[in-house]
């Protein structure tokens, strides 16, 4: 176990910081898909180029970095400075995570767009949701989400961003994306589902950013991080990813129905 966490944390050390990795983005889009009225998903899967939403759910990290798509950038978060909310912070003119969903969706109901563009709109949609519900994405501008923050897991430094981002989905359970959703989504009943669902992107900002305040103050820079931080976070984890996931269905449904 060790060992896998140590190789995970090499590899955290040079990935561009984004939201969840890779497999935090599969879940939220995997617990989404399987949450779709049929039909729904039949037309989701055709704007997608026939792709699953899983296909899809990591584009926008690499796209954010080509010239083409270079303005998104700073779509994957809204930073919280500490004493401030969401409403108070000064925003940033580019554009934040909330604006972006909330824009996206605005432009599928217009109905305005291509077909290629509702298509591109889409993809960034399926990872901006899983993007506001990782803690860091609503951390403080003042170190850049946890980026500046340098704590010990398991006796190795590594980025609080980076260790929320992938470090501590793989140390919380060694599942595939398919076994977390099994797991998250088996005994969640329909009541259940629609409450979790509810709410609008500043809502699901403001409670990644109270999280994020609870971690700042558990994860203090050079802190020793181990198998008691594991255990006391994992279920922030598994109730932001069946969230993300939620949500994500549930938009989709209202959008495609």
């Amino acid at each position: 176990m060790k060992r896998f966490i140590i190789v995970v944390i090499a590899l955290c050390t040079v990935l561009p910081s984004f939201g969840w990795g890779q497999k935090g983005h599969d879940v939220v889009a995997y617990i989404a898909e399987c949450n779709l009225a049929p039909e729904v998903y039949q037309t989701v899967v055709k704007k997608l180029g026939n792709h699953s939403l899983v296909y899809y759910a990591n584009w926008l990290d690499n796209a954010s970095y080509s010239d083409q798509y270079r303005y998104t950038k700073t779509w994957h978060y809204a930073n919280v400075d500490e004493g401030y909310t969401y409403d108070t912070m000064a925003k940033n003119e580019k554009g934040d995570v909330v604006t972006a969903i909330n824009g996206i969706i605005a432009e599928i109901k217009s109905g305005k767009l291509s077909a290629e563009q509702e298509g591109v709109r889409l993809r960034m949609l399926i990872h901006l949701v899983g993007d506001i519900h990782c803690p860091m994405h609503a951390g403080r501008l003042s170190d850049r989400g946890g980026n500046e923050v340098i704590v010990k897991f398991f006796n190795k430094d590594i980025k609080l961003h980076s260790l929320w981002d992938t470090a501590l989905v793989e140390a919380a359970h060694k599942w595939s994306y398919t076994e977390w959703e099994q797991q998250l989504n088996r005994y969640c009943t329909a009541e259940r589902k629609a409450e979790i669902a509810r709410g609008e992107a500043k809502d699901w900002l403001n409670e990644s950013h109270a999280i994020a305040v609870e971690i700042y103050k558990s994860s203090p820079a050079k802190g020793k991080l181990s198998y008691d931080y594991i255990a006391y976070y994992t279920p922030a984890i598994e109730k932001q990813l069946l969230a993300g996931g939620l949500r994500l269905a549930r938009i989709l449904n209202e959008l495609y129905d």
